[in-house]
């Protein structure tokens, strides 16, 4: 058995032109997209330059238009995107139209696939998943759902509330999580629906202010009361919940990717700036206690990076790495985390300000240990699997 991490000519040549891309043509736009917004002009603007650059949605699928690059060589390229906060949305990576692209592309019909999947992987349309809801509705635990779905003569109504959905406001298409649709009275398990937002009763009624602000359309609350044909079902009914891990194991890992490029990121400008900062008499990479944080970076670094790319390639091997995903997404997510905040420590009072971006990723990224399943429920799961392992062998 090898593990043979040595990266291909192409994915070589993708990083690099990722890497010049990012600094080039991205970084340049990140100070008036902090003091503006990231709009979805922006969006175009950036998204047009990734597509003239050539290295655009490395992650999709090659016949779509994508780089159709295998999973473990995403993990290269979208670490790479992520260097500024802006990179994956330019390239056409980014959460959620990233994970949507994803499970598109395995679950969608032909029909599906030209409506929703074609504009999606070409930047031309926007989408959103929605199933985090209210409480006491679905967020850690998708079996609370209670938006539902019934048969009606025309196809299917749903209804319910769904809240904190990220990129909402000015998507094209959401795909929607409803509780039923399964079972002779269509009252089991749950079915997802493809919901194009100008259908009549969906309606984005509000957005939560969160700490990170640089996602297109925020991240808002949906009111649905819909009605829609069969041909909008996503799959098949009652099988929302295993059509779901198609998208979810990935999307932790491809979160993981991107935020790693920004612990990277924060990680560089700050020891840049231990380097070159005097005080007592030597530079500030020169005291012991900065020295004991900068290396604690670089050892955060390396491990998450390790456990990344060889989850990435279980994945890429057919493995379902329900288990191993949550494993990354819980070490990641911490780890990235102690990066970002060990930097601003280190950049002293600049290390707050947008200035220096420092203080925006240190907003951005807190967010990273509670989507797409907190560090809690991981662990639960985790520790629940060992468990049922150890009681089935003893």
């Amino acid at each position: 058995m090898s593990f043979d991490f040595t990266l291909t000519p192409r994915v070589l040549e993708w990083q690099a032109g990722i890497a010049a891309f990012i600094r080039d043509t991205v970084i340049p736009r990140e100070q008036d997209a902090f003091e503006r917004g990231v709009t979805d002009e922006l969006r175009r603007d950036l998204q047009a330059a990734g597509r003239a650059a050539g290295w655009w949605a490395p992650q999709a699928r090659a016949e779509l238009g994508g780089g159709g690059f295998a999973f473990d060589e995403t993990a290269v390229l979208l670490e790479e995107a992520g260097y500024s906060l802006l990179g994956p949305l330019a390239l056409n990576c980014a959460a959620p139209d990233e994970g949507n692209i994803h499970m598109l592309s395995e679950i969608a019909d032909d029909r599906q696939r030209d409506a929703f999947l074609v504009p999606l992987v070409a930047g031309e349309i926007r989408s959103c998943f929605a199933m985090t809801e209210p409480a006491p509705g679905a967020g850690s635990d998708p079996s609370a759902l209670r938006t539902h779905a019934r048969r009606t003569p025309k196809g299917w109504r749903v209804t319910g509330t769904k809240h904190l959905i990220t990129g909402a406001d000015g998507a094209a298409v959401a795909i929607v999580m409803a509780s039923g649709g399964g079972g002779a009275d269509g009252d089991e398990g749950a079915t997802m629906f493809l919901v194009p937002t100008s259908t009549p009763g969906f309606a984005v009624t509000g957005h939560h202010r969160t700490i990170d602000t640089t996602t297109v359309g925020g991240h808002c609350t949906v009111e649905i009361d819909v009605e829609v044909g069969d041909d909008f079902v996503l799959g098949e009914p009652g099988l929302g919940f295993r059509y779901a891990q198609v998208r979810l194991a990935p999307a932790r890992l491809t979160h993981c990717m991107r935020w790693l490029g920004v612990a990277r990121r924060a990680h560089d400008i700050a020891t840049a700036r231990a380097v070159s900062r005097e005080m007592f008499g030597s530079t500030l990479a020169a005291q012991g206690q900065a020295q004991a944080m900068i290396a604690d970076n670089e050892i955060d670094l390396a491990a998450a990076r390790a456990l990344l790319w060889q989850t990435s390639w279980q994945l890429a091997q057919g493995i379902k790495g329900g288990e191993e995903s949550s494993r990354a997404k819980v070490f990641v997510s911490e780890a990235t985390a102690r990066v970002v905040d060990r930097s601003v420590q280190l950049a002293g009072g600049l290390g707050t300000s947008e200035e220096l971006v420092l203080g925006r990723l240190y907003a951005d990224i807190r967010a990273f240990r509670i989507y797409d399943g907190a560090t809690e429920v991981h662990k639960m799961s985790i520790a629940q699997r060992v468990a049922r392992r150890q009681a089935a062998g003893a």
